[in-house]
């Protein structure tokens, strides 16, 4: 059984919104470091944002500063990326990621994977 599902991807025209839903199957008492990844045809994974659960603690890549959130249901265990203003090259398979202990960005820290979901932005 998938520990972390993604669904929310979809094709949307540059400048619009979409959201993210990462289904977590992990109920635990210990913080949890829930992150989004993306990959692009030909490109490195790279991180978009993580969040600690029952906390604020967020991070942000650069790229996507004050056009992404990240949000968690916690009753629902599901952790959310709200995109707004999407550019094309935002265009990638997402993926969320989960790990305990510390909290980042960055795609080795992590070794529990969701299947991804496809972001396509058309300008």
């Amino acid at each position: 059984q998938a520990q972390l599902v993604e669904s929310g991807g979809g094709s949307v025209q540059s400048g619009g919104s979409l959201r993210l839903s990462c289904a977590d199957s992990v109920y635990t008492n210990r913080a949890r470091c829930i992150a989004w990844f993306r990959q692009a045809p030909g490109k490195e994974r790279e991180g978009v944002a993580s969040i600690v659960s029952g906390t604020t603690y967020t991070i942000y890549a650069d790229s996507v500063k004050g056009r992404f959130t990240i949000s968690q249901d916690n009753a629902k265990n599901v952790v959310y990326l709200q995109m707004n203003k999407l550019k094309s090259e935002d265009t990638a398979m997402y993926y969320c990621a989960a790990r305990y202990g510390g909290c980042s960005i960055v795609p080795s820290w992590f070794a529990d994977w969701g299947q991804g979901t496809q972001v396509t932005v058309s300008s």
